[in-house]
C-alpha cells in the first residue's frame, strides 16, 4: 500500500517509517523541514520524503490528497479545523484508512482508574487537548455518519533517546536528573504519589503499525498507545537515586511551596498539567483487537532516555 505519514521524520515516524518500509510498503514521508530521523535506519534511503509546512500552506491538505494515499497517518493535526480541512480532501480519494494521533492530554483528569480508551466525556485541561478531543469527537462522528476510515490513537508521554522526558518533577528540566546524580536532596511535590506514564516512542509507532495491519479491527475505535506501566513521582525518585548509585534522600513540599522551591514558572505550569491528569493506562484493548506488544516498559524507557541524557552530556556523573 501506499501510506503518507506526515511528521514523518518527528519521533514517531522515526520508528514507524522504517517499520513500513521494512513491510514492503510505499511510504511518503512529509516534512516541514530536512531534519533527520532520531534513530538512523537504512530503510530511509527507500522513502520518498515531500516537503510540506501545515502552518503555512493552505493547501496542505489537498497536497496530501493529491499524493493518492491508500492511508494517511496524520501525527501532525493539532486543531479541529486541520483535522475537518484533511478528512474534507480525503473523501474525495480511495484513502481507506485515516489514523489520528490524538493525545493522553485529551483525557484530562483521571477519574476511574485504568482510563478508558473510550469514554466520551472527557474534560481536556488545556487548549492543546481540548483541541485534540474535539477532533476525537469528530472523527467518531465521521466514522458513524458517513464511514469515513478513520481510527484514533493516544499516545501517553513520548520518551526515548533523543526526547526531553517527563522527569520526577513532572517536568522536563534536567535539574532533578543531575541533583539526584549529585547525590544531593530533592524536594517533591504534595507526597509524591501522582503518576506518570512514559512510553518509548518505538511502542507508539507499533501501535500504528498494527492498527494498519489490522484495519477492520481498528476501523471507528479510539486506542491508547501507552507501555501498560505508569509511576508514582516518588518511585520515579527513587528508581534514578539508584540508577545512580546514590542514596535517596527525598522529602515533599505542599504545592504552592514546592513551585517557590523550583522557582520557574513554566516548569511549574507544565507540573501542573502533568500530575493534575496523572492517571494510567492498560494496554488490554490494544492488544486484544491490534495484537499490540510493547517491547518497552515504562521503567525501560526511562532508563533509556537517562542514558541517553549521560552519553550526550546533558547529565554529568562524576
Amino acid at each position: 500500500m501506499k501510506i503518507v505519514v506526515t511528521g514523518g521524520s518527528g519521533h514517531i515516524g522515526t520508528y514507524l517509517v522504517p517499520m513500513l518500509v521494512n513491510a514492503g510498503h510505499e511510504v511518503v514521508s512529509v516534512t516541514r523541514g530536512q531534519a533527520n530521523p532520531y534513530v538512523s535506519d537504512p530503510a530511509w534511503q527507500r522513502v520518498e520524503t515531500v516537503q510540506l509546512d501545515r502552518q503555512q500552506d493552505p493547501e496542505f491538505a489537498e497536497k496530501i490528497a493529491a499524493l493518492d494515499p491508500d492511508v494517511v497517518v496524520d501525527l501532525i493535526s493539532f486543531t479541529l479545523k486541520e483535522t475537518q480541512s484533511i478528512v474534507s480532501a480525503l473523501r474525495q480519494t480511495h484513502c481507506s484508512h485515516y489514523l489520528f494521533c490524538s493525545s493522553c492530554w485529551a483525557h484530562g483528569r483521571a477519574e476511574v482508574l485504568p482510563l478508558n480508551p473510550d469514554y466520551i466525556q472527557k474534560e481536556p485541561l488545556d487548549d492543546y487537548g481540548k483541541e485534540k478531543f474535539a477532533s476525537e469527537q469528530f472523527l467518531k462522528a465521521e466514522y458513524r455518519e458517513h464511514h469515513f476510515p478513520a481510527t484514533i490513537i493516544m499516545p501517553g508521554q513520548i520518551s526515548g533517546p533523543g526526547w526531553a522526558i517527563i522527569n520526577p518533577w513532572g517536568n522536563t528540566l534536567l535539574t532533578p536528573f543531575q541533583k539526584i546524580a549529585n547525590g544531593e536532596p530533592i524536594l517533591l511535590p504534595n507526597f509524591g504519589m501522582e503518576t506518570l506514564h512514559h512510553v518509548h516512542a518505538y511502542d507508539v509507532a507499533q501501535c500504528f503499525f498494527q492498527a494498519i495491519g489490522h484495519r477492520n479491527q481498528a476501523l471507528g475505535e479510539s486506542f491508547d498507545a501507552a507501555s501498560g506501566g505508569s509511576i508514582t513521582l516518588y518511585g520515579y525518585a527513587k528508581l534514578m537515586y539508584a540508577y545512580f548509585n546514590q542514596t535517596p534522600q527525598i522529602d515533599f513540599l505542599p504545592w504552592r511551596e514546592w513551585c517557590a522551591y523550583v522557582n520557574d514558572k513554566a516548569a511549574c505550569e507544565h507540573t501542573y498539567y502533568h500530575i493534575a491528569r496523572s492517571g494510567s493506562f492498560d494496554v488490554n484493548k490494544e492488544q486484544r483487537l491490534l495484537d499490540y506488544q510493547p517491547r518497552y516498559s515504562n521503567v525501560e524507557t526511562i532508563k533509556i532516555a537517562v542514558q541517553n541524557y549521560v552519553e550526550r552530556g546533558l547529565v554529568r556523573v562524576n
